[in-house]
């Protein structure tokens, strides 16, 4: 996709500058005379899941949100019988709260208490269209051409390329199967430059199911905050720390770990199960980071569905949220196991870097020793066994890296995963081995 901008700037040059007012600065790219062509690639893990999801009787073993919730399994979760319902029927359909309800807003901060040593306000969190507009928006504030972000790899293309499509220039930071997708500090240190603006995570990773520790974190807060460099980090599968090693604490967010310029995203769709509300968060310490972000919004989404805020706020609630999650936790640590079962068995042409937390997981298949055409594979596993699953190297490798890797998403419903690692394992049998 091409996108034009065209200024009447008579400058020639490309400059950045900052629009100041009394309650926000807010990033102005300004241009000379000539057009802007942002070129944006094809998204293409949501192109896939676009293509293929719908296909009639699939089996789909590629979904990465835990198996999805109703509004009545909510109700049915509530140990509080006499809580208000989900939604207030006679509530007036206005905008609503632009930045977010209160009573969400401060849900939502209390997910990030967890190993905090101080709450995050309410006022500290905006709520947005999914972690995937929350993600955007942060970007499209802050980064533009000049600046550099260092971004983790593979994770979902999102994270890279729209900064990529803003002008900015971006180094993957390689995830190593030998560190166990675990990010190396040495490499951090090799990419980084003067103009460094923003460094790039994802706690825990699309598509390994790799968990970075408290001490990598740590570190990677002393290095950035040395530097005056922002953090994200995409939480959208946290709180789903559900196999981690004996011994290991889940990590805690970003958020908790004493530097102002970080940022966390989230969404009710992974962890939460419920992906077809749309809502997400972005959260920070930076007031200045968010007064600018909301800014921003202001072109875009301006707020989320009122309808939205409510059952997200009532999933949330004390009297649910531990129910919700401990219905998840248990369902991946089940689904996990079937998945390892399969990969015992069929070691020969399968192997993985076993995931410790989130709700996917990356396989590697071979033939006679050599990977498969990961793109060629999954077509023909669609075509004959009608089961659905996504090419890492075509959703997450850039073309080149992840050869012969598929991402599955081990979190849907107990018999999905069953029915599609039985169809699995006769193509195997019958194509593999």
């Amino acid at each position: 996709m091409i996108l034009c901008c065209w200024t009447s700037q008579c400058s020639s040059t490309l400059t950045s500058t900052y629009l100041k007012s009394s309650k926000v600065t807010i990033r102005a790219k300004i241009v000379g005379a000539l057009p802007i062509m942002v070129k944006i690639d094809p998204f293409e893990v949501e192109q896939w899941m676009d293509r293929y999801e719908t296909t009639l009787g699939v089996i789909n073993i590629a979904e990465t949100c835990a198996a999805s919730v109703s509004i009545d399994d909510l109700v049915c979760m509530c140990d509080d019988k006499a809580a208000p319902g989900p939604l207030a029927s006679s509530r007036t359909m206005t905008y609503g709260a632009i930045r977010g309800s209160q009573v969400l807003r401060q849900r939502v901060a209390c997910l990030f208490d967890r190993a905090s040593p101080t709450p995050l306000p309410a006022q500290n969190v905006i709520i947005t269209q999914g972690a995937i507009m929350a993600n955007f928006l942060l970007v499209y504030t802050l980064i533009g051409p000049g600046d550099h972000v260092v971004c983790v790899y593979p994770v979902y293309q999102q994270l890279y390329d729209v900064p990529k499509s803003l002008g900015a220039e971006v180094s993957l930071w390689k995830l190593k199967e030998e560190d166990g997708y675990i990010p190396n500090m040495d490499d951090l240190v090799t990419l980084v430059k003067p103009n460094t603006k923003l460094i790039v995570i994802n706690n825990p990773n699309n598509p390994t199911g790799s968990t970075i520790p408290k001490l990598a974190l740590e570190k990677i807060v002393f290095f950035a905050k040395a530097r005056g460099i922002m953090i994200l980090s995409d939480e959208v599968y946290s709180p789903l720390y559900h196999s981690l090693p004996e011994g290991q604490e889940a990590p805690p967010s970003i958020l908790a770990l004493g530097y102002e310029k970080t940022v966390a995203t989230g969404s009710m769709s992974k962890a939460y199960a419920l992906a077809g509300l749309r809502l997400g968060w972005i959260a920070s310490r930076d007031k200045g980071i968010l007064d600018a972000v909301a800014a921003a919004r202001d072109y875009t989404t301006i707020s989320v569905s009122q309808l939205d805020d409510q059952v997200a706020a009532y999933a949330l609630s004390p009297s649910i949220l531990p129910s919700l999650l401990k219905r998840n936790m248990a369902l991946a640590q089940t689904n996990l196991a079937l998945l390892s079962a399969f990969v015992d068995k069929h070691s020969s042409v399968c192997s993985w870097t076993k995931p410790t937390a989130g709700t996917t997981a990356l396989l590697q298949f071979k033939n006679e020793g050599t990977p498969v055409d990961d793109v060629q594979f999954a077509l023909d596993v669609l075509n004959k066994k009608n089961i659905l699953f996504v090419p890492a190297s075509l959703c997450f490798g850039l073309g080149k890296d992840f050869k012969g890797c598929v991402r599955i998403g081990y979190a849907c419903e107990t018999g999905v995963l069953q029915e599609g690692l039985e169809g699995l394992e006769q193509y195997v049998n019958e194509h593999l081995l």
